[in-house]
């Protein structure tokens, strides 16, 4: 599971008015399920086969059947036969030559006959059909719990990046140095804990034990450091959205309910692993991904 979803769509009229409505909808669906969303588009084989080339990464593929001079089979038979990549496929096409189609592998492939009478109404609600399917392919925990570490583990290197650039500004150092002293503080608390769990020999208690200048000092110093240059301070919102979320997922054992459904115990408390609950987290990872980004667009730029 990752937070951007790629889908390369296959059309020779694909700047026409109907096209570029479907497109917006499609794009605005992912949009609303908290992806970053990226379409490419080409008007034939070739172009198709130019851009896929520089860019194997596509979660879907649109096509249609009839492309200029090209068919939209070479566009499957090349994935296929050439690279071997089962990616999914949404194959379509406004005349009855699509069932007929004959290709080296059908494997992952939806076909949709597009019907006069609603034609793109109902192409629209095929393909944003099978999007849905590929999410909910995205939701297993085994996929999320990956998804989650990566994210949250290049957050928390952008957030190291700002802190400690922040830390070493000799502007700030005045203001910057009670946040210090209480770093220094936690710090020399957890060392001495650490000697004092060393010292009585106890392995359960060392087993138990977390790196010294952990996430929660890091958010701790970038929101003091927030409140020094009187930016928003978002550093709850880290802690209880990106670092206890993932806390649960790196920690927690996913349980199942006699009716098959799946969640955490935090605190006594069940957390359901469903697709609203893969939502939300895409939602908030992208929120404080954007809260960095323009902080540090800001730091960089010297308007702060």
């Amino acid at each position: 599971m990752k937070l951007d979803y790629k889908i390369i769509w296959v059309e020779d009229k694909i700047d026409t008015k109907p096209f570029l409505s479907l497109k917006e909808s499609v794009n605005k669906h992912l949009e609303d399920e908290f992806f970053n969303v990226s379409i490419e588009t080409a008007e034939d084989f070739d172009e198709f086969k130019k851009k896929y080339e520089g860019n194997e990464t596509f979660d879907l593929i649109i096509t249609d059947l009839n492309l200029n001079e090209s068919h939209g089979s070479e566009v499957i038979d090349f994935v296929r036969d050439e690279k071997h990549i089962l990616t999914e496929i949404f194959f379509y096409s406004a005349n009855s030559e699509l069932s007929s189609t004959e290709l080296i592998n059908n494997s992952r492939i939806t076909f949709h006959q597009m019907d006069e009478a609603n034609a793109y109404r109902e192409l629209g609600s095929s393909i944003i059909e099978l999007i849905n399917l590929t999410i909910s392919k995205f939701q297993h925990i085994v996929t999320m719990r990956g998804m989650i570490m990566q994210e949250t583990s290049s957050l928390d290197l952008k957030m190291e990046n700002i802190v400690k650039s922040q830390l070493k500004k000799p502007e700030l150092s005045e203001s910057i140095l009670p946040v210090l002293e209480s770093l220094f503080d936690n710090i020399y608390a957890n060392a001495s804990e650490k000697f004092n769990k060393a010292k009585a020999r106890k392995a359960k208690d060392i087993l138990r034990d977390n790196i010294l200048f952990n996430s929660s000092q890091k958010v701790f110093a970038l929101g003091e450091i927030l409140n020094i240059l009187k930016e928003e301070n978002f550093s709850e919102d880290y802690t209880n959205e990106i670092i206890l979320i993932r806390n649960q997922f790196a920690h927690t054992e996913l349980i199942k309910d006699d009716n098959g459904k799946e969640y955490f115990k935090v605190k006594n408390k069940e957390v359901f692993f469903d697709k609203d609950f893969c939502r939300e987290i895409r939602k908030n990872i992208n929120k404080h991904l954007q809260n960095i980004l323009k902080l540090e667009k800001k730091l960089k730029s010297n308007q702060v």
